[in-house]
């Protein structure tokens, strides 16, 4: 709390000339004056008002609302800025006394000295003593300040007012009572700072009324200056209240006297808010561009990885077109916009740096890192797809191969099987002679043997089944449902003949009679007859190749076998001879066959005719392997002019590579020649897209032959895929790099040798071309252009300057973060401090500014700007609406405090 004898003591002591000694002793006697103790009631209590507003409160009764002395603390700690001494809240006098004591104690801390008033007058309702005490308040705080040519505030304040109307008829300002009567000083003062609120040449001095209400109306309405005096009870006065009309005065001094800071000060502001604008609009661009991309790669990602396995070879094909139509169409504009968002985003820190700004931190996962590692996971889920969907073409030709062998197995077994439960079931033999039990016999042990052949055929059925069940044939529950059949009926079969078998051999003992031509005719027409039906699924047999020497194997085996036709022939000749000899035999000793060959069912007419329809079939695979062997030639062709194509592109590639490299380090000329001669150079590399196009051309010929390898080049489609998309963005990045220098030497006024001498001390350190400095490189780089980092003092120097120009700790420096650097060394900008001291310009030196002021001062998009990112004030004398300004500044600069 202040010590009021304290402050008065040093007042004395310090020469403060108290302003009750400036202005003599405030008279009493004049108070009891009615009409000048009106005009001072209404004046100061509106006086009072315009201050206690903004803390959210007002007075009506000037000597009964400073009574308890609240309301009175309250109004000095919003016109003083500072913090009075927590009040009591009692309502007793003994409380009342010491809350304005209180407020006595901070007035004469202020160096004034108050005569003949007291706490306890304040309490009583003295209109005297508080009319004088406000009086005093606004000599102290309104006034004081006030100095023109090294004059008294109040000689100042009249000469501003003489200075000011100077120039207006019928104006002739003297003193602050009579001189103003008329009301025409009022309106020149307004219309001297503000002309567009006041038509001067329409007021007539002869209606003091009139020109009066006009000054007030206006002044309250425009000027944010409320209304303090009434114009009926200065002009029906003969000397208004000299006190009344300064206090109103004044408040035309400080109103329009602060005018050219505020103007000075929204001027910076808007400087500072439009590249702050310029800035977030890119941000904001940049995280619309990188959501965009990102979530095109998210949904992308999971269509790559569907791993559903269709039914047929063509329903795959049309998911491989889906492919290539996403390749061709849908990929290449997003490459597009990964390479804009990269230069996009360089560009932003480029002009962060320069305007004093923090570095662009993207929101969480949408930095350039990120999405250059989606991008990598998107490209290995495309090759992913791809491998997949050529490895289940694969699958899928497999697969129809084996069920279409399956059933056509499977139905020639079953055709052969047809009746045979039946015959094995008879009971003919038990009513046969012994020859004829001895036929069936014979018979039997054909059909064993024949059942014995079959038994390879049933194997591979079996076989075949099972494979179709491990590569997940989509028809797998039919597929096991007949072969179950099949394999049951086998064992049915089986069970039968070894039954038969045993019931013949038992009656065998009686029949012993036997044709030993029908049984030798049998024993060798079955497995000739097998041995045919083999060929003859052997020469309907689908294959499935993918090179000449496949082919060229099938066609040396079907060689091999029209070689052993002759001695086929010559086997079923001598099977033939020997049903001849049996037609001999019978004619020769007049014996009457009883009918067919009784231990076979294959005629010599069926040999025959399976022989011929086996011997149409061997020109057909004649050709059929000479069409594949023509087929296979020419997927060799295509496998040779895609490897051309793809040996020339890839080698185009990477020269083109190693001399991006050397230009981006070799370059002379001007930056802007620089510029023209690399966008030159990439319109060179454009134009080689043609090529490109054409290798596309070849690869989807080759994937439409279903070619799945070259061995005429190394060079796959995707590596050169990916080749081709790193040069066009290495080329793009070093024109963007350019281009930021460029920014970079207007922005900061650098000249073309200064950059001259920058790239050149660079390249002498960038020892391996690798366009980037490491840590030791750049400190004798430093140290080359007069830096002192090599002693104790000097290592801390160095690491302040690695961290500016490596703030990620990669420990390597970039060209442009050295020019960064360099040109920040010599050049000034905004800073924190300088914004927050505008805008306490504009909040009238208050630690708070409001929505309105910042609308009247600033223009209305950068105002609503300022409004929408401005925190509430919780400080000191917070009012309604207060807007904390510098928590604002200090974020737009990036740093955590002043």
């Amino acid at each position: 709390m202040v010590d009021y004898h304290a402050a008065n003591n040093q007042s004395s002591t310090g020469g403060v000339q108290t302003y009750m000694e400036q202005e003599n002793d405030w008279d009493r006697d004049l108070l009891l004056d009615p009409a000048w103790e009106r005009q001072q009631r209404k004046t100061f209590t509106a006086w009072c008002n315009s201050h206690l507003r903004k803390s959210g409160t007002q007075i009506e009764n000037i000597e009964e609302d400073f009574r308890d002395g609240l309301k009175l603390m309250l109004l000095l700690e919003v016109i003083a800025g500072e913090r009075l001494p927590k009040p009591e809240r009692g309502k007793m006098r003994v409380h009342k006394i010491n809350n304005v004591n209180k407020a006595l104690d901070f007035i004469a801390s202020k160096g004034v000295k108050l005569v003949s008033i007291g706490a306890e007058e304040i309490v009583d309702g003295n209109a005297k003593m508080t009319l004088g005490m406000i009086w005093t308040i606004i000599l102290r705080f309104a006034i004081q300040d006030i100095s023109v040519e090294e004059t008294s505030a109040k000689e100042g304040l009249l000469l501003w007012c003489q200075r000011k109307t100077a120039p207006y008829k019928n104006v002739n300002v003297q003193n602050f009572h009579i001189s103003w009567k008329d009301g025409l000083a009022f309106n020149a003062l307004i219309h001297r700072h503000r002309p567009d609120l006041i038509d001067y040449d329409s007021l007539r001095k002869d209606d003091p009324v009139t020109n009066l209400n006009n000054a007030f109306e206006v002044a309250e309405k425009h000027l944010d200056i409320p209304k303090m005096l009434d114009a009926d009870d200065i002009v029906n006065t003969a000397r208004p209240d000299e006190k009344a009309i300064m206090t109103y005065v004044s408040s035309f001094y400080h109103a329009f006297s602060g005018a050219q800071k505020a103007e000075t000060a929204a001027n910076r502001i808007c400087k500072v808010l439009a590249v702050n604008q310029e800035n977030e609009q890119m941000m904001e661009d940049y995280e619309k561009l990188a959501s965009e991309l990102l979530e095109w790669i998210r949904r992308t990602i999971p269509w790559l990885e569907n791993r559903t396995q269709e039914k047929t070879v063509n329903d795959m094909q049309a998911k491989q077109e889906d492919f290539r139509d996403y390749r061709c169409v849908h990929k290449p504009p997003k490459v597009q916009e990964k390479c804009q968002l990269e230069i996009s985003f360089n560009t932003l820190q480029t002009k962060l740096r320069l305007s004093n700004r923090p570095a662009f931190m993207p929101s969480e996962g949408r930095m350039v890192s990120d999405i250059n590692g989606a991008w990598h996971t998107l490209e290995g889920a495309e090759k992913g797809y791809e491998e997949w969907i050529l490895s289940e073409i694969r699958r899928l030709e497999r697969l129809e191969h084996l069920a279409e062998k399956f059933h056509q197995k499977a139905a020639i077994h079953e055709s052969w099987t047809d009746g045979k439960e039946a015959m094995l079931t008879q009971k003919d033999y038990e009513t046969s002679t012994l020859s004829e039990v001895k036929a069936l016999l014979r018979k039997h042990e054909a059909f064993e043997s024949d059942l014995a052949a079959h038994q390879d055929r049933v194997e591979q059925i079996a076989a075949i089944a099972q494979e179709l069940n491990e590569l997940d044939y989509y028809d797998s529950a039919s597929v096991n449902a007949r072969c179950q059949k099949i394999c049951d009926q086998w064992d049915v079969l089986g069970t039968l003949t070894h039954n038969r078998k045993d019931s013949l051999e038992r009656t065998e003992k009686q029949l012993e009679s036997i044709d030993e031509l029908y049984l030798e005719y049998a024993k060798r027409a079955a497995p000739f007859n097998n041995w045919m039906e083999g060929a003859m699924e052997d020469l309907q047999d689908m294959f499935i190749v993918h090179n000449i020497e496949e082919i060229q194997g099938l066609i040396t085996a079907h060689e091999q076998f029209k070689s052993t036709l002759a001695e086929a022939n010559k086997e079923r000749e001598a099977i033939q001879s020997i049903q001849s000899e049996v037609q001999k035999i019978a004619q020769s000793n007049g014996i009457k066959l009883s009918g067919a060959n009784p231990y076979t069912t294959i005629t010599p007419a069926s040999i025959d005719s399976k022989w011929k329809k086996a011997m149409d079939m061997v020109p057909l695979r004649d050709n059929a392997l000479q069409d594949e062997l023509n087929k296979q030639n020419s997927n060799d062709t295509l496998r040779a002019k895609f490897a051309t194509q793809a040996n020339t592109v890839g080698a185009y590639i990477q020269a083109k590579m190693e001399e991006i490299g050397r230009i981006s380090i070799e370059m002379n000329g001007t930056l802007e020649d620089q510029l023209t001669h690399l966008k030159e150079y990439q319109q060179t590399i454009m134009s080689y897209m043609p090529e490109i196009n054409t290798l596309e051309g070849y690869h989807q010929h080759i994937q439409e032959a279903l070619i799945f390898d070259n061995q005429y080049t190394s060079y796959t489609m995707e590596h050169l895929r990916v080749g081709w998309e790193q040069l066009l963005t290495t080329i793009a990045r070093t024109i963007n790099e350019v281009e930021n220098q460029i920014l970079t030497r207007d922005a900061k006024g650098i000249s073309q040798e200064q950059l001259y001498e920058y790239r050149a001390s660079f390249n002498h350190f960038d020892k391996d071309h690798s366009g980037a400095l490491q840590a030791e490189e750049f400190k004798a780089c430093l140290i080359s252009l007069g830096y002192d980092v090599e002693n104790d003092k000097g290592d801390s120097e160095f690491a302040r300057i690695m961290g500016i120009v490596d703030p990620n700790g990669s420990g390597a420096v970039t060209f442009q973060a050295f020019i960064d650097f360099m040109s920040r060394e010599t050049t000034d900008t905004d800073t924190a401090d300088q914004v927050i001291a505008s805008f306490k310009i504009l909040a009238a030196d208050k630690p708070f500014i409001t929505a309105e002021e910042l609308r009247r001062e600033l223009p209305p998009d950068q105002a609503e700007y300022c409004i929408a990112r401005m925190a509430p004030y919780t400080g000191p004398n917070a009012t309604p609406g207060a807007l904390d300004y510098m928590s604002f500044s200090t974020a737009l600069y990036g740093e955590s405090d002043l």
